[in-house]
């Protein structure tokens, strides 16, 4: 429901009205998608001499998806992100006289299948209101929502996060879904400081919005951005919404208060329209800190609306809630209770089922769901639980690791860290792989072979990496990579280390077997790690007995 606001002074030097109307020209795509690193920082040691406990924080969420839908909730104006201004509106988007609402029903079974994705109670009649608010981007002075009762009600979202010593444990928790709700999005404003203008784009307006209202079931940014990226993936999985960030598909509201366990919730501050997952862990995690600063300092935290700076890194402070704004919340009355049915036999007679939404055709058409796929992982392939949610919270990791193992013999626990180590280590550096899943499996295969060995596939890897269209193939003939095997030669090399390092020889005679790792990495120095190091050890524990 909350507006966009961007300095849009550059488009506006021929205009000459307070009110005009424009739309920005950003375009955005994600090539890779990172989970975020914050973690759940302890809080202060310094306590009041009176407080038997520190102050924790606590974190409820609500999110605004964009429903991945052709048209709008309640118009027949399709969608699509930046398009030119106002290009997207129908007479009801302006909401010109005597125009009514059509409702969508792929919005509806959007909706639905979110609902059980998240098992929620799917309530089988729900009603829309209308909310009221003067604001230039609602031309018809109220939004139409689900405020007494939504479509689906008393959900849970279980994500994971890595915690742990060496942050390499999976830490499953639950987090409480109050209700999804259907209703409309606003149009966008840009406002115009320079010139003092307001420009308004209506192509968002009456765009079909899934709200979730999660319960304060966290405690610090890193929770919540775990159960937002978990969230992200289930709306993708299932295709309810796009959830890309950065085109406002996915929008958080953050409500944040601190409190000592046991005790009443605190004073909670609402931290509006975060558009990142990393923004929004640093968001809770600076308001959480501020709080405790504040009621450490004896003063009181206000009831208010901030915002994240980025550059900044603080939250600051937009309007005060002292003041409850009354919305004159009542009935939509262009539009009947919303009714869904359990399953075909539910249905009135002569009710043409595929114009119906059933509950139990969507709950039969359920993809594979985040949580599913990781146990899947596991189980098939047999890698670590910390591997699989690697996999899943990147975006396209899965299809590209298993992708490599159709086209090669190596076991899934070898493969699996040539793509969480070497493939991602390298993405940090460059958004898109330039190494096809066919090529990474090519020069596994030759490793697994026994034509190369580890440490030259890595510096094969890395040549790979730079030189874009090269298979591993051609790059061990042109720089002579293959593995040396010749059995005369490595006795030569053998004897020579074997003779330049008596102390070493002396300690593995006297039984310290351990020294002949130290001879084998002089051996495999020698010949620049192309040596087979299974002849290698042969050789020098013969030579050495």
């Amino acid at each position: 429901m909350a507006a966009s606001s961007v300095a849009a002074s550059e488009l506006l030097h021929n205009m000459n009205k307070q009110i005009w109307i424009l739309c920005p020209k950003a375009s955005c795509i994600i090539r890779r998608i990172s989970t975020t690193s914050s973690r759940c920082y302890s809080q202060p040691q310094r306590r009041a001499k009176s407080a038997p406990q520190q102050l924790v924080g606590v974190v409820g969420l609500e999110i605004h998806a964009q429903i991945n839908s052709n048209t709008k909730l309640f118009s027949g104006s399709p969608v699509r992100f930046s398009a030119p201004p106002n290009s997207l509106v129908s007479f009801f988007d302006s909401s010109l006289p005597g125009t009514l609402p059509v409702l969508n029903r792929r919005c509806v079974e959007a909706a639905v299948m979110t609902g059980l994705a998240l098992n929620c109670t799917i309530n089988r009649k729900s009603l829309f209101d209308r909310k009221h608010y003067f604001y230039a981007d609602l031309p018809a002075g109220y939004q139409i929502t689900q405020q007494r009762r939504p479509i689906a009600v008393d959900g849970e979202l279980t994500y994971s996060l890595l915690g742990g010593k060496n942050r390499n444990q999976v830490i499953r928790k639950t987090v409480n879904i109050k209700q999804i709700q259907l209703e409309q999005d606003s149009g966008k404003s840009l406002h115009d400081d320079v010139h003092s203008q307001t420009l308004i784009d209506l192509n968002r307006a009456g765009v079909g919005l899934m709200e979730l209202v999660m319960e304060p079931d966290m405690s610090c940014g890193e929770e919540a951005a775990a159960a937002v990226r978990e969230l992200q993936l289930i709306l993708q999985a299932l295709g309810t919404c796009q959830g890309n960030m950065s085109e406002g598909q996915l929008r958080v509201d953050a409500n944040v208060s601190v409190h000592r366990p046991g005790e009443p919730l605190g004073i909670r501050t609402e931290v509006k329209n975060i558009n990142s997952i990393r923004y929004l862990a640093r968001a809770i995690d600076y308001e959480i800190q501020r709080q405790i600063s504040v009621l450490q300092r004896g003063g009181t935290v206000q009831n208010e609306t901030r915002a994240y700076d980025s550059k900044s890194g603080e939250t600051i402070p937009m309007r005060d809630k002292e003041g409850l704004q009354d919305y004159r919340f009542m009935p939509e009355p262009n539009l009947p209770p919303l009714i869904v049915y359990g399953d075909n036999a539910s249905l009135p007679t002569g009710t043409d089922a595929c114009q119906a939404v059933v509950v139990q055709k969507i709950r039969e058409g359920l993809p594979e769901l985040p949580s599913v796929k990781r146990d899947r992982l596991v189980q098939t392939y047999g890698i670590l639980p910390e591997h699989s949610f690697t996999l899943v919270n990147e975006d396209g990791l899965v299809e590209y690791f298993e992708a490599v193992l159709k086209a090669t013999k190596k076991e899934p626990r070898k493969v699996i860290g040539w793509v969480t180590n070497e493939l991602l280590g390298h993405l940090k550096q460059q958004d898109m792989s330039v190494i096809s899943p066919p090529a990474l499996a090519e020069l596994l295969e030759l490793q697994e072979k026994g034509h190369i060995s580890s440490s030259v596939a890595k510096q094969v890897f890395q040549e790979m990496w730079r030189s874009s269209g090269k298979t591993a193939s051609q790059i061990i003939q042109e720089q002579d990579l293959g593995l040396v095997s010749d059995t005369a030669q490595l006795h030569s090399i053998c004897q020579k280390v074997v003779d330049s390092n008596p102390d070493e020889v002396l300690a593995i005679r006297n039984g310290n077997k351990k020294v002949l790792n130290r001879l084998i990495g002089l051996v495999q120095r020698e010949t620049k790690g192309r040596a087979d190091p299974v002849l290698v050890k042969e050789i020098l524990q013969e030579k050495t007995s």
